[in-house]
């Protein structure tokens, strides 16, 4: 674990919760503005709920992240489930196949400034993401 970061193991609803806290007071303490910090702890939310909804468990890491002028948050979701078939797919709006109707990645992806991932069915997925403070 690199200094400055925060994992929060995801297996049940009550990680997801605290998942999405650690998210926002990291958000906060990094200097993004109350709404911002809500557009971190909603991505985080929604990645951690797939990854107990698809892979039963997982984990979200927390960093901070700095490029020349900037700082923000990196949220990578990593899980060992059973990956995403079809990830084209995964990705379009109104899709889910577990009937959800919650953001799911195509959302994550709007509210972040950086979205990528890395998927392979069998073996698990990983999603990273990032939010540049303005």
């Amino acid at each position: 674990m690199r200094a400055g970061e925060i994992r929060v193991a995801i297996n049940s609803d009550q990680d997801i919760v605290t998942a999405r806290q650690r998210g926002r007071a990291l958000a906060i303490e990094v200097g993004f503005s109350t709404g911002d910090a809500t557009l971190i702890a909603t991505s985080i939310s929604e990645l951690a709920r797939n990854i107990v909804s698809y892979a039963r468990k997982g984990q979200i890491t927390l960093s901070t992240v700095h490029a020349p002028n900037r700082q923000g948050i990196s949220i990578m979701a990593s899980d060992s489930g059973p990956g995403i078939r079809d990830i084209r797919q995964a990705m379009r709006d109104g899709f889910s196949t577990s009937g959800s109707l919650g953001l799911e990645l195509p959302g994550v992806r709007r509210l972040m400034d950086e979205f990528e991932i890395v998927s392979e069915p069998g073996r698990g997925t990983i999603v990273t993401v990032k939010k540049w403070k303005q």
